[in-house]
């Protein structure tokens, strides 16, 4: 079982903007035209858990749905998966353990964590294996933070870096354990 973060952060730890905008991930636009090994990410997992606040930003993106891979959202105020995900995405409930459990015994062990609360419980519970995160050289002064308080030190190693356009620092990290 592996629980994966790949993510963009802005130079002081936003995830998104304070509305939960994220233009400022468009800074460099030419970005999108280089390999940032994104999709060799999506290839290794088996499927994504978001929560309830990403869904609703990923399900209001114009066009195809975005991920070929099932997408369990995890929320306990979300009555009911919208009608046009049916079949993509599926609700999960409960503590974040009934909810791997949930998952893990539908076959899927290694898993994408993606959402800025989704991510900080996962931390809190030293549930993250690897983190690939990805600093735009932007200061949003405010916003959604991609780390909150955790009740004991984890300690990552950072296992590779990589600089796209000479103005984004991708870092690889894994738990040390």
């Amino acid at each position: 079982m592996k629980n994966s973060v790949f993510i963009a952060t802005s130079l002081d730890g936003f995830i998104a903007g304070k509305n939960d905008e994220l233009d400022w991930l468009s800074t460099f636009p030419e970005i999108d035209h280089i390999d940032t090994g994104f999709n060799e990410f999506i290839a290794g997992i088996d499927a994504l858990l978001m929560g309830r606040n990403t869904f609703e930003v990923v399900a209001g993106f114009e066009g195809e749905w975005f991920y070929k891979k099932p997408v369990f959202v995890w929320s306990n105020s979300l009555t009911e998966i919208p009608e046009k995900f049916k079949e993509k995405a599926f609700l999960v409930k409960g503590s974040l353990s009934k909810v791997l459990n949930e998952i893990h015994g539908k076959g899927f062990q290694k898993l994408y964590i993606d959402g800025g609360k989704t991510i900080q419980s996962f931390l809190k519970e030293d549930l993250i294996d690897e983190m690939i995160i990805t600093t735009i050289p932007v200061l949003l002064g405010s916003g959604i933070p991609m780390f909150a308080d955790l009740p004991n030190q984890l300690v990552f190693e950072c296992v590779k870096s990589t600089r796209f356009l000479d103005k984004v620092v991708q870092n690889h990290y894994v738990r040390a354990r």
